[in-house]
This record gives structure tokens, C-alpha cells and sequence, in this order.
């Protein structure tokens, strides 16, 4: 992987006093990435019990306020708060005067850009978007996680540099998204990581149902394979019964399934048509094969 080169010194943004708005998984991490750079976390806003021993943990000694009180004491402010809330803080921190001019206020939604920040851009505040393309656990990992991870950044050009270099001082890897595209980059994210989860927690149930004994052992070495290989080769990497075209197999995976499992059927079913659509456009697999297949599949596997 190639680390982009730090930018000159005039593009760097300066020592900052660092606060975080809602100490989540996110927040805590990037402001304990930041201090590792020289920044000087300085407050954070928390409510719920986990989310004061998160910040405790990665933020010891940082003062736990409110949120008013963290733009009030803070140059950069981190807003990592669930997507949804997002543009109702934004617009209340605005109206209530909390936002100062010439404020970086950075916040790390995939799906927005910084029109969400317009509220307080309004104001004289700095909007940055800089989303870490990383699942996190709230823990100390999650730091030493961030080296290499690229983030998704979208900034008023003539903040660019500035948004560019906070990622490479938290050991991140830059990628320029516009504005327009935020939702889809996102989309594409969660396509990939979250119903990863899902299908690797549905297979691991699926394992020790069938007596494998150490089920995340087995699914280790071959999920890793599968997923260096998809990043290297796409579509070339497909392998599997659906693949080949063996309809009598799919046929009866989903007989197994709809006894033992069946509220994984319906995932089974159209994730098995996704990857024979793919398995025919790149000519894996034939269509003499794929008529059998597809009849099974849309008889929902009861031929």
C-alpha cells in the first residue's frame, strides 16, 4: 500500500484542541489517534454508561461535558454520532450559538457530505467528512487499527489539504470522495462489511449445528482465502456449487436449510441468484448449466 506524502508544512493543520461529540466506537479512537500526533484532546460528550468508559479508557484525564461545552473549549470537534442524528445536532449547535468561526468541525458519517454542515458552515465553522472505512470495537485496537485504513474524505477544496493531512496524522490513508457520490460510497460499505458479518455469523450457527466443534477455527482459513482472493481477481474468485452449476447441490442446501434453519433461506436464495448472475456475465458459468440452476432457484430450491 502506498502512504501518500505528508504534505508541506503550510498544508498541515497546527497543534489543535481536540473535543469529541458522542463517544461512541468512532470518536474516542480518532481523538487518541490525533493526541498520538501531537493534538491535545481537551473534552468529550458522552450519556450512556458505555459510552463514559470508552472515553475513559482512551481518553483518561479528558473531562467529560457537554456538548456545548466541548465546541466551547475545542478548535477541532469530532462529531461521531449515529447518521441519523447527525443533521439535528449540526442544526442545534448551530441555533444555540455553540459553533465558532474558523472551528474545524469534522464529522464521520459515510453517508454524508459536508452539506450536513452547512448549519454551522453558516456560522464560520470549517466542515470536514472524514469517515474511517473501518468497523470498530471501542477498545484500544481500534487505534492501532487505523494505520493503512483509508477514510472516505469530502471537503470544500480549499480545505482538502488540511482534511488529507488530519488522516495521515491518524495513520489513515486519504480517499478523495465528492459530495454527490457519499451515499453510494456508503452503500458500497455496508454491502460489503456489514452482511459480511451476517453471513459469517449465519455460517458459524450453520457449523456447530452440524457438530463442527470449533466452527470459527474451520471458517478461518477458508473465509480468509476467499476474501484475498475476491480483492485480487473479482468475479474470477467465485467457487462453489452455484458457480459450477450444480443445481441438485443448491437444490439441496435450501432442503437442509428450510429444515434446520429456515430463516436463512430467503438470504441463501438471493444471495445464490446475485452470484450465478455474476458466475454467467463473466463466463464462469455455462449456460447449458445455469437453465437447471435457475429453474431451482426460482422454485426456491423445492425441485
Amino acid at each position: 500500500m502506498n502512504t501518500p506524502p505528508l504534505p508541506e508544512a503550510k498544508d498541515r493543520p497546527a497543534r489543535l484542541a481536540v473535543g469529541v461529540v458522542g463517544a461512541g466506537r468512532v470518536g474516542p479512537a480518532l481523538a487518541a489517534a490525533l493526541r498520538l500526533a501531537g493534538h491535545r484532546p481537551v473534552a468529550v460528550s458522552g450519556v450512556s454508561d458505555a459510552s463514559v468508559r470508552r472515553a475513559a479508557a482512551l481518553l483518561p484525564e479528558v473531562p467529560l461535558v457537554s456538548p456545548a461545552q466541548v465546541l466551547a473549549r475545542s478548535e477541532l470537534v469530532l462529531l461521531t454520532v449515529p447518521d441519523d442524528a447527525l443533521p439535528r445536532l449540526v442544526q442545534g449547535l448551530a441555533e444555540t450559538g455553540a459553533v465558532r468561526p474558523g472551528q474545524l468541525l469534522v464529522h464521520t458519517s459515510g453517508r454524508y457530505g459536508t452539506a450536513v454542515l452547512d448549519p454551522a458552515r453558516s456560522a464560520g465553522a470549517l466542515p470536514l467528512a472524514l469517515h474511517p472505512a473501518m468497523t470498530f470495537t471501542g477498545t484500544a485496537v481500534d487505534v492501532q487499527r487505523l494505520a493503512g485504513c483509508s477514510f472516505g474524505v469530502t471537503a470544500p477544496e480549499e480545505l482538502r489539504l488540511a482534511a488529507e493531512a488530519l488522516v495521515i496524522e491518524m495513520g489513515g490513508e486519504p480517499e478523495w470522495i465528492e459530495e454527490s457520490a457519499r451515499p453510494l460510497y456508503h452503500a458500497a460499505l455496508a454491502l460489503g462489511a456489514n452482511h459480511l458479518v451476517t453471513l459469517v455469523a449465519q455460517s458459524l450457527e450453520l457449523l456447530g449445528a452440524a457438530g463442527v466443534g470449533a466452527p470459527d477455527r474451520m471458517l478461518g482459513p477458508l473465509l480468509g482465502a476467499a476474501l484475498d482472493n475476491a480483492l485480487r481477481s473479482g468475479d474470477a474468485a467465485l467457487t462453489g456449487p452455484v458457480a459450477r452449476g450444480d443445481a441438485g447441490t443448491v437444490a439441496a442446501h435450501v432442503a437442509e436449510l428450510r429444515e434446520h434453519a429456515p430463516q436463512t433461506v430467503a438470504g441463501y436464495l438471493a444471495m445464490a441468484r446475485a452470484t450465478a448472475d455474476r458466475a454467467m456475465a463473466s463466463g464462469l458459468l455455462k449456460p447449458e448449466l445455469a437453465e437447471d440452476l435457475l429453474g431451482v432457484l426460482a422454485d426456491g430450491g423445492t425441485r
